[in-house]
């Protein structure tokens, strides 16, 4: 459990310091148009810091960090996130800087988000098993 709260106070901590790198690099180049960096902190603090939370509360319900597939949940899905936003964060760069749009990078942000994708599969199998015996148990009760 302590890796969850870890995990989501990192991420509180990169989201809050990713909205402030938003709005000092925009200023800094007079940029006022659209760009990715405008939504790296909401994608770190609601995939990180709340998602981190719940399943924090989750674990402590139904033991879910029990379970052999957690630790590939975990690291995942993490690997997922920081990825995506690290590629989210190079391209909305790119953008204020006036550079064309790279392929290689949205091909990279892709990959994150399909790890992410597979995350949060493994995240379901692993909450499957205790939601439905918990079920179970308390019908026969």
């Amino acid at each position: 459990m302590k890796r969850l709260y870890y995990a989501a106070t990192l991420y509180t901590v990169l989201g809050l310091l990713s909205g402030l790198f938003y709005r000092d690099f925009t200023k800094s180049h007079s940029f006022t148009g659209k760009t990715e960096l405008a939504i790296t902190h909401t994608h770190l603090l609601s995939l990180g810091t709340l998602f981190f939370l719940i399943v924090l509360a989750l674990d402590k319900q139904f033991a879910l960090s029990a379970q052999r597939i957690y630790g590939w949940f975990f690291w995942t899905y993490n690997a997922g996130v920081l990825w995506s936003v690290t590629c989210m964060t190079l391209i909305g760069i790119r953008t204020v800087e006036g550079q064309s749009e790279s392929e290689v990078l949205a091909h990279l942000s892709g990959g994150g988000h399909i790890l992410l994708t597979v995350g949060f599969a493994l995240f379901f199998v692993c909450l499957y098993r205790p939601v439905t015996t918990r079920q179970v148990q308390q019908v026969l009760v």
